[in-house]
């Protein structure tokens, strides 16, 4: 794909966030767009939110689990960036009336890095080694691409969908808890929507964030030290409207609340 569609598209998707609107699926229009281009085409978006004074404070990495890829059909995972504008703390309210269009939401755990890591090559050991603390999150996906009607390209160029995140209070040594079978329960409205273990991503959120180290490393691209980094969800998406409020509990890590208006 040459560099003026790369940047158009940059841009389309560029406007379509900053005006809460859809745009038709890029790989209907660009069939034969890459993986590859289409992280080009984020690159350029994130270069417009930079551009406006957004500061990259992380990455996340999506469609993880079995149970997302099912929904979305998607079948890979995929990464985006993440800016000091999409970051809430533990139970404020979050704009997502202003901010998103068709917002969903996920039950995470996030890394707090003290230490870069860079691929190829990334263990797990190293990931531990790595992390300075691990948190309890939401992640509030949304899709600039038209109904989620999205393919690997789609979301990829949208930023991994991202929308916002909320961190929760409590911080947690990574070596004292077992991520590969805490619990996690979500609530909504106050009642029980979903249950999910740190096994759902990946088999582990420390998989994933070594999959997105030695990922990165192929585009020459490190995590960094002070990075934020969501490992993907532990439980189904869960469709969320204004007024409604959401609670999750992370077994040996913590909890994470807030309302959305």
């Amino acid at each position: 794909m040459d560099q003026n569609t790369i940047q158009a598209l940059g841009d389309e998707l560029y406007e379509a966030l900053r005006g809460r609107k859809t745009v038709e699926p890029l790989t209907e229009r660009e069939p034969d767009i890459r993986t590859e281009d289409a992280y080009h085409v984020s690159m350029r978006m994130l270069e417009r939110r930079k551009a406006d004074g957004e500061r990259v404070i992380g990455k996340k990495i999506g469609v993880t689990s079995k149970a997302v890829q099912a929904m979305l059909n998607v079948h890979q995972p995929d990464f985006g960036y993440l800016t000091d504008a999409m970051l809430f703390g533990n139970g404020e309210e979050l704009p997502i009336s202003e901010r998103l269009i068709a917002p969903r939401a996920e039950g995470e755990v996030a890394f707090v890095l003290k230490r870069d890591l860079q691929g190829p090559g990334v263990t797990n050991a190293e990931v531990l080694r790595a992390t300075e603390c691990v948190m309890p999150c939401f992640e509030i996906v949304d899709s600039r691409i038209r109904d989620w009607k999205i393919r690997i390209q789609d979301t990829v160029a949208d930023n991994a969908s991202c929308g916002l995140f909320v961190l929760g209070d409590q911080i947690v040594d990574p070596r004292r808890v077992d991520l590969s079978v805490c619990g996690m329960v979500v609530e909504k409205n106050g009642e029980v929507v979903s249950t999910g273990s740190g096994a759902a991503a990946l088999g582990s959120p420390v998989n994933c964030v070594a999959w997105l180290a030695n990922t990165l490393g192929e585009f020459g691209i490190k995590l960094e030290a002070g990075e934020v980094i969501l490992s993907g969800s532990l439980v189904p998406l869960l469709l969320i409207q204004p007024g409604e409020s959401m609670h999750l509990s992370i077994g040996g890590i913590g909890t994470a609340s807030t309302r959305f208006v």
